[in-house]
């Protein structure tokens, strides 16, 4: 293990703890006013994220609208990959802070458009972030290894802790489905304070643009430790 791998290692173990650690009083309290926020949100926009985390989910799991050539990374070193998705992350984060503008400034009708846009840009990432590590996303289970990727990005403490479970023992063969209502239900739970206040019209643009921009990044960092379990446990 060279210099860069042990470093990525340590980092590796500090984001596992933190994804094992319990929540304070603080985000107890910051979920329940979540939970009430959530009411208030109109029944059609959950609708749209339902129907657009539905037809992703499909669309992934079918390996219909993803699918992208990638460089060659065989050779390369873990550093050298890892450089190529930081790229990757910084690019698409840089779109969809200009999407989640233009949707943000307009208000409710063509916020709720942010949705389904966002969700192709995040899925469009994961294939290309997984096609730089070295994995091919045409294959069924490296598909699903992304859904499950995107769900310990955005879900419940609780949710989090069990994916990651599920994705320490990935590489021994334990590959279960992914439950699309479980899935959009955690999602929506997930988003939904920050994107209601996005579809306030001309108030919405910096928030579209600030949620878009955190959300991306939180993605990144979350999909490279995930890669980085699967290809350094067999190194420790």
């Amino acid at each position: 293990m060279d210099a860069y791998e042990q470093k990525a290692l340590s980092e590796l173990a500090s984001w596992i703890k933190k994804v094992n650690k319990k929540s304070g009083k603080f985000e107890r309290v910051s979920k329940q006013v979540q939970l009430k926020v959530n009411s208030y949100i109109p029944s059609r926009v959950h609708k749209v994220i339902s129907e657009s985390i539905r037809s992703m989910v499909g669309a992934v799991l079918s390996g219909s609208k993803y699918i992208s050539k990638e460089k060659n990374v065989m050779l390369l070193s873990l550093q050298q990959k890892e450089e190529w998705v930081k790229e990757k992350v910084t690019s698409h984060r840089r779109t969809a802070v200009i999407e989640g503008v233009g949707t943000g400034a307009a208000g409710l009708l063509v916020g709720m458009v942010d949705f389904p846009l966002l969700l192709s840009i995040k899925m469009k990432l994961l294939f290309e972030i997984s096609r730089l590590y070295g994995f091919d996303p045409n294959e069924y289970e490296e598909r699903l290894f992304i859904l499950h990727v995107f769900q310990m990005a955005f879900s419940s403490e609780k949710k989090k802790m069990e994916t990651l479970r599920v994705i320490q023992e990935w590489n021994r063969g334990n590959h279960p489905e992914i439950n699309w209502q479980d899935f959009q239900q955690e999602y929506r739970d997930y988003i939904d304070v920050v994107k209601m206040f996005q579809l306030v019209p001309g108030f919405g643009a910096a928030v579209g643009a600030y949620a878009n921009h955190h959300l991306l990044g939180q993605l990144g960092e979350t999909a490279i430790n995930c890669y980085r379990i699967r290809l350094l446990s067999s190194k420790e």
